[in-house]
């Protein structure tokens, strides 16, 4: 016959288990918004940051190309040029010249006007 004893420590091994496989599932969840950091390793990158937000150029994207879109406000001009992630503070771009300015529409990305020329940018979230 199996003792209380055996049965106890059976059920709080399996407990043990469990809490650890939760703390080390989480270990590895939400890392939060990505960083300059993250985007700049790669050449082609083209961001700014706002308010804590990584915008990258979305020029590329297929559903923007096509969507219709109105200027609300300008919200922000690029005040600093930086190609050093650390560097980067709200109002900062790695591309986007200084004096730039920088729109929100009615669709929820932004634009910023360079020599005429519209150009989307998304901000960019974590899951």
């Amino acid at each position: 016959m199996i003792s209380i004893d055996k049965v106890n420590c059976v059920r709080f091994s399996i407990c043990v288990i469990v809490l650890l496989l939760v703390l080390t599932g989480c270990d590895k969840g939400y890392k939060g918004n990505p960083t300059p950091k993250d985007f700049l390793g790669n050449a082609g990158a083209d961001i700014f940051v706002l308010d804590n937000i990584v915008h990258s150029n979305a020029q590329d994207v297929d559903w923007i190309q096509g969507l219709d879109y109105t200027l609300v406000e300008q919200i922000a001009e690029i005040t600093k040029q930086s190609s050093i992630s650390w560097n980067f503070k709200s109002g900062t771009a790695n591309k986007l010249s200084v004096g730039t300015k920088i729109y929100s529409t009615d669709t929820g990305f932004l634009i910023a006007i360079v020599e005429g020329v519209e150009i989307p940018y998304l901000a960019m979230y974590e899951g």
